[in-house]
């Protein structure tokens, strides 16, 4: 790419958003020109409106610490310095709708890490190795908001990652029923331990409405483009219990299913490792290569050995093996805020843009 797309942050002194801000340091397609948060952070530079809450591991990128944070809310003025944005606000759900709804309508292409469109019929859900299809919706999208180039596009739930690679990579062998638990860290909260103290040595067996995403979303992700609309898949049935447990990133995922064609052990681990998609195919910048990694150790995938595995975009797998009622399970793990969140948008910006959704204005 000749010209770097110019992108906006929305959201972007949260943690969501500076994550977005550190991996798109030295992105060669993307360059972070704009930042914008609450009215409170509006007119600071970005590195004083963070002050102290910095929660990446790694330091402030200089070329993001003199951008004079803007209004989010100040929607044509955002819009007009920027190709695209990333969405990550904190606000209620009918204000995301509403405000994501506002951006695509400036003709701006959203990519969101929020939940508040997941449900919205003609707004893909993607993780771009397995549904890059979906983006086929958007043409009906954009007829129904009016514009020519503005759509939102989102990514799934964080937590489902740890799963749904590995039961995508086994659909010929017709998964029909799952029962998944999820051990998810601190950091899928906003916060780290020094927040919240209260989960050192701690587990909190409810995360509100995660449950209900962690076996919806998947059928939506092997859902059908209809039309104008993606029609949900209607199995395999899935049952879901999820954990706040002490790991500041990394969640984990024990799971246990039941096939109709009754594969090997060693079918299953192949197809883990043959998997890819349309990311890999096309050398995206921020595809992992491979995305499925097969641990053999029994004590493994770990999230000290394996959350970072290709940058935290790969996603591990693990302990395959029969079950005394399903018929396998097996353990998975993936990066939270970087595959689950910031890192999977801006895999689907890629995406995105190497199907020409995306493209200076």
């Amino acid at each position: 790419m000749s010209e770097k797309l110019r992108v906006g942050i929305l959201g972007g002194t949260g943690m969501v958003g500076q994550r977005f801000i550190s991996l798109l340091e030295g992105h060669p397609w993307f360059e972070v020109v704009t930042i914008a948060a609450s009215e409170r952070s509006a007119g600071k530079r970005y590195e004083d409106a963070v002050g102290a809450k910095w929660k990446m591991a790694t330091p402030m990128p200089e070329a993001v610490k003199d951008i004079i944070v803007m209004d989010l809310h100040k929607v044509e003025e955002v819009a007009a310095t920027v190709d695209f944005v990333f969405s990550a606000v904190d606000m209620t759900k009918e204000e995301i709708k509403a405000i994501e709804e506002a951006y695509a309508k400036t003709e701006t292409p959203v990519v969101s890490n929020n939940s508040a469109h997941r449900w919205t019929p003609d707004v893909p859900m993607v993780i771009p190795e397995i549904n890059p299809e979906h983006f086929d919706v958007i043409p009906a999208q954009r007829k129904r908001l009016g514009t020519e180039r503005g759509f939102i596009a989102v990514k799934p739930n964080c937590s489902i990652q740890a799963y749904v690679p590995a039961l995508t990579a086994w659909k010929e062998f017709e998964p029909y029923e799952v029962i998944a638990s999820t051990y998810q860290a601190i950091s899928g909260a906003g916060k780290n331990f020094t927040d919240w103290p209260e989960m050192v040595e701690n587990l909190i067996p409810y995360i509100g409405g995660e449950e209900e995403k962690s076996e919806q979303e998947p059928l939506r992700i092997w859902g059908t483009v209809e039309g104008d609309h993606i029609e949900p898949a209607k199995s395999p049935a899935i049952s879901c219990q999820c954990y706040r447990v002490a790991v500041e990133n990394g969640h984990t995922a024990s799971v246990f299913v039941k096939f109709r064609k009754k594969p090997t052990k060693e079918q299953l681990i192949q197809k883990l490792k043959e998997f890819e998609g349309f990311p890999q195919k096309e050398n995206l910048p921020s595809a992992p290569k491979p995305f499925i990694q097969y641990c053999e150790e029994d004590n493994r995938p770990q999230v000290k050995m394996d959350v970072n595995y290709e940058n935290g975009m790969g996603v591990s797998f693990g302990r395959i093996r029969e079950d005394s009622i399903y018929d396998f399970k097996f353990v998975g793990l993936a990066h939270n805020t970087v595959r689950g969140a910031a890192g999977g948008a801006i895999l689907c910006a890629e995406a995105l843009t190497a199907k020409g959704y995306i493209a200076k204005k």
